[in-house]
């Protein structure tokens, strides 16, 4: 596999950022149509929100938030302008969060993550993500479909139906989670199934750690992976290059300190913000609570977007300390009042029967005072008292962790 799926994908990456940012303030002005966003973005001129910095600028969108939203303002929470008729499907995800389906090819934006993992027009893709409400199912779907290919619609579970489906259709794609592929593969030789036409699959929504890529990989399976959500659609997805994930386009992916919305510096971990440029149904600066980082340079396949290093862990790190919450937001707020800090950290542990906090901080103004000083405002914003203990520059690990709860 050396081809792409348009030319797009091989673009000069100046030229990808100056179209984004250049259909950017058009996104804006159709978002601030709703009400919702008409009220977060008051005062806000679409026309200079034209690069990066300006974007950052603008106030992030937890997805934590929807719940509420959606409550408060059903179905969408007052964040988008049209019907829920104008929509081509209606979904729902634990939340609840109300999620609608855009009427045009392709909605979800996964053709090209599919053509990335080898599927290509023609195909049969054995398709296991639920169809039940939820979009999962309706996202490979569709996008197996906007490739051109041929979907078994089996979603997950069932599996000697399935068996049956694959060994009349002999479909050479899956789509689903990596545990259920071992689960209808290790259910196939138990049964003596015939599922060998399976040669390529897409897998996202549950962990697939190198063990079990190389199991799959050992049964004849080329497996790749992609990073969505029911929100956005296809964020990432895995290349023939094996090196992280190429963030999809027609997306601005911002990754940020944990509990703020100020962009990390180069290659550090942080959590994954994402603004979309669909005009019936845009996203501004989604908070997804997922943490990466940015790889550095294109990918070896030739693709040029910027490339992700995955999925890494969640950034909503919020605990419970001595009956009360500490967030991520709140240790973002400590470093805003001592600039003189690199990263910081807040490990809570046991001793006895009681809760300990100690804030670690990286700095070069390391003093008895200046100790104080952190520990004053440590009570201070999260109202709880703790230890400080001041480390050297580099000295936390950088995998946006800001919160540790250590306590067994």
């Amino acid at each position: 596999m050396t081809d792409h799926y348009d030319a797009r994908e091989t673009r000069d990456p100046a030229q990808r950022e100056a179209e984004l940012f250049a259909r950017l303030p058009e996104v804006l002005r159709r978002a601030m149509a709703a009400p919702a966003y008409a009220e977060r973005l008051e005062g806000v001129d679409p026309a200079i929100i034209t690069s990066r910095a300006a974007l950052a600028r603008l106030p992030v969108l937890r997805k934590s938030e929807l719940p509420a939203l959606h409550k408060a303002a059903p179905p969408f929470g007052g964040l988008v302008a049209g019907p829920p008729g104008s929509f081509a499907r209606l979904f729902t995800s634990p939340g609840p969060i109300f999620e609608p389906e855009a009427a045009q090819a392709d909605a979800w934006r996964g053709a090209r993550a599919l053509f990335a993992a080898g599927f290509r027009p023609g195909d049969v893709v054995l398709n296991t993500f639920s169809y039940h409400l939820t979009p999962g199912g309706f996202i490979f779907d569709t996008s197996a479909r906007a490739l051109g290919c041929a979907v078994i619609p089996a979603g997950p579970g069932n599996t000697e139906q399935q068996f049956e489906l694959i060994e009349a259709y002999r479909p050479i794609g899956y789509s689903g989670t990596p545990d259920f592929l071992k689960i209808l593969l290790d259910a196939a030789e138990s049964a003596r199934r015939d599922v060998s036409s399976i040669k390529r699959a897409l897998v996202s929504g549950a962990a697939f750690p190198k063990s079990l890529q190389e199991e799959i990989k050992l049964r004849g399976i080329e497996a790749y992976q992609a990073f969505g959500t029911a929100d956005l659609g296809m964020v990432a997805f895995e290349t023939e290059a094996r090196d992280g994930m190429v963030v999809n386009e027609d997306l601005i992916l911002e990754i940020v300190r944990p509990g703020t919305g100020a962009p990390v510096a180069e290659g550090d971990v942080g959590e994954m913000v994402v603004t979309s440029l669909d005009l019936h149904h845009p996203w501004i600066r989604l908070a997804l609570g997922d943490l990466t980082a940015a790889l550095p340079g294109a990918s070896p396949c030739g693709r040029t977007n910027m490339r992700i290093k995955g999925w890494m862990g969640r950034a909503d790190q919020t605990t419970k300390v001595k009956g009360m919450f500490v967030r991520p937001e709140q240790i973002a707020e400590i470093g805003k009042r001592h600039p003189e800090l690199g990263r910081l950290r807040l490990v809570v542990t046991r001793s006895g029967e009681t809760d300990v906090m100690t804030l670690k901080a990286e700095t070069a103004a390391a003093s008895t005072a200046f100790q104080s000083e952190l520990a004053a405002t440590l009570r201070t914003v999260t109202k709880l008292g703790g230890n400080v203990e001041l480390v050297g520059a580099g000295a936390l690990p950088n995998d946006g962790k800001v919160i540790s709860d250590e306590r067994s």
